[in-house]
């Protein structure tokens, strides 16, 4: 399915779209209906349950910052200088867009990532690259810097910034964490909320967004201790496209390596790997085919100021291989800036004595592109029987519509009987009661929508207390008493 008819049909469903669709809509900004709501909370539910709720050898707290603070907090972490894109302007239709994008098509021999404004030119001159829009001569590159600006206060006004990520407001909070958490080393901070780019070009439907949400983890350690937890998933295997295998044949085939093989390769640490693997038993976990991810680590051009290493984990979209998450090493670098810049010691004392600013790893998952990529890999068009249908094949304890319950017929006491089972099963699971329609066109509905699990109530309930329960995938049909129904699909919806 392409990008376009994708972006139609989860309109059409209730999944996303623009906001403000009635005035136009606004380039880059998304809202989510009913289903794309509840399937995007799913996702944030798992995530906190699983890396801060879950068995972690290690204490995991959470937090929730605020969406504009201190701007001196963009000076340190150094937002203000670095956080920029390239972009070129058309000389004829004044069109802006970013550089690097315009020459993803046309440059195939390496990547534009962390190339400087000349290297890019030169590269637009030599593939002779236009404006996408009218074919125009383009301008030579300059940085745009993505930060939203603000002012906060009536008078004597201060010039501030919306958020572009959630993982500053963890630093600056450390000090206040650690005491009233009584934390010790390792342990991690989790923060979910929206940040704000200001996009030079956003495409890709919620891939590139203006205002996207963000999963973040920021795991503090002490470097000169083992990962003793690394010993628990070992033997996970991933796909992985390292450095040297990019600098040695492109990015094409990965070779699938245990982590521990990726550690005894000297590819990165052993609390890198130990992150790596969480966060790919996270995304499978979700349903996301695995032979549609890899983990690709960055070239040195392409690391951010604060980063000794950094690894994607890639998923292949209908658009080509793209970021679903980044786990960084920012070793002490924010702490040490932020401790610099406000004179403040964040550095934590340790049990042997002394003190250390730990190292990070941060593990930062875009929630919107992980609801994309869960669309995408959920998506089918089957023959089934007479008819095709689209299905969507979420996992069941995922799907926004865990239940439907039907009356066969809108007589006989039917509807009433199924609303008393809608109110039964409201309480564990997300339910939807439809009487529209015939039970086949009902059951297309639910398909497409991705309802593991629909429960039709006939004559026949009223004769011996069951109902049929048709599950969505295999379309088998199986009769359940009524009074067993609930646990029935609890085994089913929330198995693991």
């Amino acid at each position: 399915m392409d990008i376009q008819a994708m972006q139609k049909m989860l309109m059409e469903k209730g999944f996303i779209f623009p906001t403000a669709e009635i005035y136009g809509g606004l380039a880059g900004f998304f809202d989510y209906g009913p289903l794309g709501a509840e399937l995007k909370r799913a996702i944030r539910e798992n995530w906190w349950t699983g890396w801060v709720w879950g068995d972690n050898d290690f204490q995991i707290v959470g937090m929730e910052g605020s969406t504009i603070t201190h701007p001196k907090t963009w000076d340190a972490s150094g937002h203000l200088d670095v956080f920029h894109d390239p972009m070129v302007e058309c000389a004829k239709c004044k069109g802006r867009f970013r550089t690097d994008q315009l020459l993803e098509k046309k440059v195939r021999e390496s990547s534009c990532d962390g190339l400087s404004l000349k290297e890019l030119d030169a590269l637009v001159k030599k593939h002779g690259v236009k404006c996408p829009v009218c074919g125009g001569e383009v301008s030579e590159s300059r940085w745009f810097n993505l930060m939203f600006k603000t002012e906060v206060g009536a008078v004597n006004t201060l010039e501030a910034y919306l958020r572009p990520e959630t993982a500053q407001l963890i630093f600056v909070n450390f000090n206040r964490i650690v005491k009233t958490s009584r934390v010790s080393l390792p342990f991690g901070i989790a923060t979910i909320g929206r940040v704000f780019r200001n996009e030079i070009s956003p495409r890709n439907f919620v891939f590139r967004c203006r205002e996207f949400e963000q999963m973040e983890l920021e795991f503090f350690f002490n470097p000169g201790e083992k990962c003793a937890s690394l010993k628990k998933i070992e033997d996970v295997e991933v796909n992985v496209i390292d450095r040297k295998a990019q600098e040695e044949g492109g990015d094409g085939q990965a070779r699938k390596m245990t982590l521990k093989e990726v550690v005894r390769h000297k590819l990165t640490t052993d609390w890198h790997a130990y992150w790596l693997g969480n966060s790919w038993q996270f995304v499978t976990g979700l349903g996301v085919d695995p032979k549609k991810l890899r983990l690709r680590q960055h070239m040195k051009s392409e690391l951010s100021h604060y980063s000794a290493d950094t690894w994607d984990l890639e998923y292949h979209y209908s658009f080509g291989w793209k970021e679903l998450a980044g786990i960084a090493n920012r070793t002490d670098y924010d702490l040490k800036q932020h401790a610099k810049a406000s004179g403040v010691d964040l550095s934590m004392p340790l049990s042997e004595g002394g003190k250390l600013y730990p190292h990070v790893i941060e593990p930062s998952f875009g929630v919107d592109r992980l609801v994309f990529a869960l669309l995408e890999d959920s998506y089918h068009e089957e023959n089934a029987g007479t008819e095709g249908r689209q299905v969507m094949k979420f996992r069941p304890g995922l799907a926004p519509i865990q239940v439907g319950v039907f009356p066969l017929v809108n007589k006989d006491g039917l509807p009433e009987k199924a609303k008393k089972i809608v109110s039964l099963l409201k309480a564990g699971f997300r339910v939807f009661y439809d009487a529209s329609g015939s039970v086949g066109r009902r059951y297309r509905r639910q398909d497409a929508v991705g309802t593991p699990f629909c429960v039709t109530v006939d004559g026949q309930t009223l004769e011996d207390g069951t109902v049929t329960v048709r599950e969505r995938d295999s379309m088998k049909q199986d009769r359940v008493k009524v009074e067993d129904l609930e646990v029935w699909l609890r085994r089913r919806v929330f198995k693991a």
